[in-house]
Parts: structure tokens; C-alpha cells; sequence
């Protein structure tokens, strides 16, 4: 099946011509007057009002509709650190569907940077092309000292889509299968595997909307996160706790929620046999889960599982998340994309899934029905109602928060 796959999918990226995206014209060019306009001598005059007033590059360019895709080439998805070139191909998959579902135009930029202070430097300099900034494929733990200097250095959205799309989605769908589950967030005991860039944001998050800190633990290579572990970096210390347990197998026993951001086939039936009564499974692998649903089933007709995959209902796909909070920033000129839109994105996804599916989305599945419950935590990604259900929660987070720079 992969063999037929990777020679699809490189001539699909080869032919009829090679890359997945362009250049789109916007204005008329087909008359000495519109060639004028578009160059010299007329574009001196917008030239001219940008330099007076730099907010209106908004108004005359195309910056507060340009998203720079950007990546170091550092984490390209389950393929490690294969370089900035060879995250090319996902860089420009990444502006596909920037346009395909939000309307954002896009320049994928690959960064060969030495060092994260050179990767940090080399996107300030580019920033005022844009009007935001989506880190790609930066692996941890630079990813968290780069995103944090861009922020700070930066007047525009900065977004790790690794660490943060992947943790409003993963958000969403929890507060859906807990609601299901009838459990409160505030009180279910949870297990991350993984302490990565995704897996630390995921936690973040999860605290920001209620969880306690206390009864989330991480498990990474070495075995659980706890504070007798010596060498621990600052961001993987702070959901340490005092515990006996130090295998995966240990941590399982009694927990309410499993969420996997890390590889396949690390969970055993045995574990999920061991975790409370009516737990939650989020096993989001790529493309092979923590544990596949097939084998879940085999042990507990209790569990809500979600995985990354098209192929198994509620997938956890960044998609339902991104285009459209980037879309809500641009729309209000927003200086950033603070926990309030994040949170708001949460909440959007969440109650749209409980909400009637329309009639496009069934076909586009080829379903008769979907209705909100175990198989059905998360919207679909061809939900046309994302793009007004996100973006406008985002744009009024952003206006209520204080960061919105247009109404």
C-alpha cells in the first residue's frame, strides 16, 4: 500500500508541474496604463504613504493577508531532522490548505540556520513582509525558546502549529468525550506520552481550562516525569510530580484519559484494561497510534478513542484549527495569539460538534448520519461552518483581550 503511495504521491507533487503552490495576480495587467499602476511610476505612491504611515502596507499590500510558513527543517513530521529543504514538499502542503480553507495566501520559507539565535534572527528580518508568522516542523526544546522570542520581538501572530493547533484540537475533542463520559476536567487523573513540543502545549492548555496540574503526568524515553529525576529542563519540571510510578505501564493504572503525542504501539491492551471505568483515548501517532482502536476494543466498550487518521472516527487533525484562528488574528490586525483565542478556539470546535451536521459534510463523507457522541467528538475538516465558528470566536477573543488592532 505505502510503495503505490509514495510513487502516487511523487508524481503528484512532480506533475504537471512541479510544487504545490504559486503566485496568483490580483490586479489587472494587460495595458500599458495597468502596468503604470502596477510599477513605475505609479507605485511610488503607495510607496510613499507606507513610509509616512506603515499601517497602511495593510491597505495598498498584501501583508495582512500573508501567512509566512516557516520551518528549520528540524522535526519534519515522524521523519526527524531531515533539514530545512526537504520540509519544502510540507511547507507548501501547509499553504495549501492556508488557501483552501481561509482564504490566506502564503510563502513557505525554509530557514538553514545554524543556530535558533540565527533561525530567530533571519525571521525578524523577514517579518514585516507579513501579517503573521506559522512556525512549521521546529523540534523541541528550541521550538519553545524560538517561538518566545518571536513573540516578543514581533508585533504581528506568531503560532507554533505543532505545539498550539495541535492542543486546541486535542482540547476540543477532550471537553466533548469528558462531557460524554459525564467526568469534569477538573478532577479526571491524565496521562500525556510524549513531553514534547506538542505534548507540553496540549498540558498547558488542558490547565488553562480547568485541569489540575497535580493530576496530569508526562511520561517521555526515560519512563514518567517525576521530581527524584535530576536534569530535568524547565519545561518538562514543571508537570513533575512526587511518585512511585516510573513506567508508562505504572502511570496507566486508574487514569481517566490517555493522550499520545509520541510513536506507535507504546500501550498495551493490559494498560487500557488497568485505566478507570469509562477513560478517554486519544492515541495521535502518525500514521501508526500509541495504540490501535481494533485492539481497544478488545478489552473495554467504555472507551472514547480518537486517533490522527482519516480512517477511524474522531481524528485529531490540525487542520480544524489553524487557517481559521489565523484567519479571526488577520481579520481584527490582531499583535498576537494569546491563551484568550486559543481558549476561544477550544470552545468553538467543541460546540460546533454538538450542533446538526448539514447535509455537504454527510456526502462529503459518505455518511447517512452524524451525531455527537462517542464516534463523533470533533468536527469534520470539510465543515464549512469552521471558518465563521472559529475565526469569529477568535476575532471577539482578540477584540475583548485587547490585542485587536481593527475592529
Amino acid at each position: 500500500m505505502f510503495k503505490d503511495l509514495n510513487a502516487e504521491a511523487l508524481r503528484y507533487h512532480a506533475q504537471p508541474r512541479p510544487g504545490k503552490i504559486g503566485i496568483e495576480v490580483t490586479k489587472p495587467c494587460a495595458t500599458q496604463r495597468d502596468l503604470a499602476l502596477a510599477y513605475t511610476p505609479g507605485v511610488a505612491a503607495p510607496v510613499r504613504a507606507i513610509a509616512e504611515n506603515a499601517d497602511a502596507a495593510y491597505q495598498y499590500t498584501a501583508k495582512g493577508n500573508l501567512v509566512a510558513v516557516i520551518t528549520d527543517g528540524t522535526a519534519v513530521l515522524g521523519l526527524g531532522n531531515v533539514g530545512a529543504l526537504a520540509g519544502k514538499p510540507v511547507m507548501e502542503g501547509k499553504g495549501v490548505l492556508f488557501k483552501r480553507f481561509a482564504d490566506i495566501d502564503v510563502f513557505d520559507i525554509e530557514v538553514d540556520a545554524a543556530t535558533p539565535e540565527d533561525f530567530i534572527a533571519t525571521v525578524v528580518s523577514i517579518a514585516p513582509t507579513f501579517g503573521g508568522i506559522n512556525l512549521e516542523d521546529v523540534g523541541a526544546p528550541h521550538c519553545f525558546a524560538i517561538e518566545r522570542a518571536l513573540i516578543e520581538k514581533l508585533d504581528i501572530p506568531v503560532f507554533h502549529d505543532d505545539q498550539h493547533g495541535t492542543a486546541i484540537i486535542i482540547s476540543a475533542g477532550l471537553i466533548n468525550a469528558l462531557e460524554i463520559q459525564a467526568k469534569s476536567i477538573a478532577q479526571v487523573r491524565i496521562v500525556c506520552i510524549g513531553a514534547g513540543a506538542a505534548g507540553i502545549a496540549s498540558m498547558k492548555l488542558l490547565v488553562a481550562l480547568g485541569a489540575r496540574r497535580e493530576n496530569i503526568f508526562l511520561v517521555d524515553r526515560a519512563g514518567v516525569v517525576h521530581t527524584g529525576r535530576e536534569n530535568l529542563p524547565d519545561y518538562k519540571r514543571e508537570f513533575a510530580h512526587p511518585t512511585e510510578a516510573r513506567s508508562l505501564e505504572d502511570i496507566m493504572q486508574g487514569a481517566d484519559v490517555m493522550i499520545g503525542v509520541s510513536g506507535p504501539d507504546l500501550v498495551t491492551p493490559e494498560m487500557v484494561r488497568s485505566m478507570a471505568s469509562k477513560p478517554v483515548i486519544f492515541a495521535l501517532s502518525n500514521p501508526d497510534p500509541e495504540i490501535k482502536p481494533a485492539l481497544v476494543a478488545q478489552v473495554r466498550d467504555d472507551v472514547i478513542m480518537a486517533t490522527g487518521r482519516s480512517d477511524y472516527p474522531n481524528q485529531v487533525n490540525n487542520v480544524l484549527g489553524f487557517p481559521f484562528i489565523f484567519r479571526g488574528a488577520l481579520d481584527v490586525r490582531a499583535s498576537c495569539i494569546n491563551e484568550e483565542m486559543k481558549v476561544a478556539a477550544v470552545h468553538a470546535l467543541a460546540q460546533l460538534a454538538r450542533e446538526p451536521v448539514p447535509q455537504p459534510v454527510l456526502e462529503a463523507y459518505g455518511l447517512s448520519s452524524l451525531v455527537f457522541g462517542k464516534d463523533y467528538i470533533i468536527p469534520t475538516p470539510f465543515d464549512p461552518r469552521l471558518k465563521e465558528a472559529v475565526s469569529s470566536a477568535v476575532a471577539k477573543a482578540a477584540i475583548a483581550s485587547g490585542v485587536a488592532r481593527k475592529p
